[in-house]
């Protein structure tokens, strides 16, 4: 990282803090932030507002309300709490437990179900096998994903009747046949799976509002939707050693995330950080009860920046183990969207090219999985 002078950075808006320059990858190649040089602090309910979603099951004029308050979060630093979202706290206690259960084996048994040996990256991912951002440590964490599958979604009748977008569908039992010792681990993670889903689908359409389109208008995009799950293990860090440098150690590096949106829960160790506008990392605190949902990038694209795709990261200097299930959604991999015409104002231009989703991630996906440094 580049370190700046203090009268620098107060010329870059930031005050009296000196500034290190934040190095990351992204679809479009390696991009830089600005960074305070000061330690993180506990986000201000304005910079990660608590929008209760309780409307979207209402009336218009409520669904309308919810979508205000998420256009105003989505357009500031593109993170938000939602509460009374309908997901019921045993779903995600039993998928809290059953990940317990399954990263507290032995290595051995684990690898059984190492996603090496699957055709679409499903399943286990061990200590130092991941580096999401290139130009830092490798993260601190263990992960079992998964990616769609329609045989697990309730809006499916007849997966077997799937037109040509099955082709693009990674749907395998490689990771389940591995992890069969553990007979709850897939019954708990597929309802809670299934549960983002549904509050997933009715927030596309809040989006839409938000965006002042019909909330109908993304519907024929995610009938098959790019819906994955990663369950997240993190052991606590030992000891942060040069914060701010490439030496530091994190639990996850500084990231976007590459889809629409994301929905997070996490338990109450805490470790997620947000770079707010300012360059601050914040703190986005566990609060019982909530999920966490952050704007991708793919929904950056298509809103021509209007709506921020912000830069987070975890690190887990609580001392204890932590556990974090983000649920990442997109639209089906065969579709496509490009700027959408009610987010470029007038004397605008469009400042991207439409790309398909399936084009989009594979950009991504391709470099998170190389943990060589740059």
């Amino acid at each position: 990282m580049t370190t700046h002078t203090a009268a620098q950075a107060s010329s870059f808006g930031l005050g009296e803090h000196s500034t290190t320059t934040l190095r990351l990858a992204s679809g479009n190649g390696p991009v830089c932030r600005t960074v305070l040089k000061a330690s993180p602090r506990d986000a201000e309910p304005s910079e990660i507002p608590i929008i209760d979603i309780s409307g979207i099951s209402k009336s218009l004029a409520e669904r309308l309300k919810v979508a205000g308050q998420v256009r105003d979060a989505a357009t500031n630093n593109g993170f938000f709490y939602i509460k009374n979202h309908g997901i019921p706290s045993k779903v995600t206690d039993d998928a809290y437990r059953a990940c317990l259960d399954f990263f507290r084996q032995s290595r051995e048994v684990k690898d059984r179900a190492n996603s090496e040996r699957s055709k679409h990256f499903n399943g286990y991912k061990p200590p130092g096998s991941q580096r999401l951002n290139p130009f830092e440590s490798i993260d601190l964490r263990e992960t079992f994903s998964w990616t769609y599958d329609p045989r697990f979604d309730p809006a499916i009748d007849d997966p077997s009747a799937i037109p040509h977008i099955a082709q693009h569908l990674r749907c395998e039992d490689y990771h389940w046949e591995a992890t069969a010792n553990i007979p709850h681990l897939k019954e708990a993670v597929v309802a809670y799976w299934r549960s983002c889903l549904a509050v997933a689908r009715d927030l596309v359409k809040i989006f839409a509002l938000s965006l002042e389109l019909s909330e109908d208008f993304f519907a024929a995009k995610f009938t098959y939707p790019d819906a994955a799950l990663a369950l997240n293990y993190y052991p606590p860090i030992p000891c942060s050693k040069s914060p701010g440098s490439p030496e530091e150690q994190l639990s996850i590096g500084s990231h976007t995330d590459f889809q629409l949106f994301t929905m997070l829960w996490q338990d109450d160790n805490g470790g997620l950080q947000v770079l707010n506008r300012q360059g601050q990392w914040i703190n986005a605190k566990p609060i019982p009860g909530s999920f966490v949902v952050n704007i991708a990038d793919y929904m950056q694209r298509i809103t021509n920046d209007r709506y921020v795709s912000t830069v987070h990261r975890a690190q887990n200097l609580s001392g204890n183990e932590r556990v974090s299930m983000p649920f990442f959604f997109g639209f089906n991999l065969n579709e496509s969207c490009g700027v959408l015409d009610s987010c470029v104002a007038e004397g605008q231009e469009k400042k991207y090219e439409e790309i398909s989703c399936i084009e989009w991630v594979r950009k991504r996906v391709a470099a998170m999985h190389k943990t060589e440094a740059l």
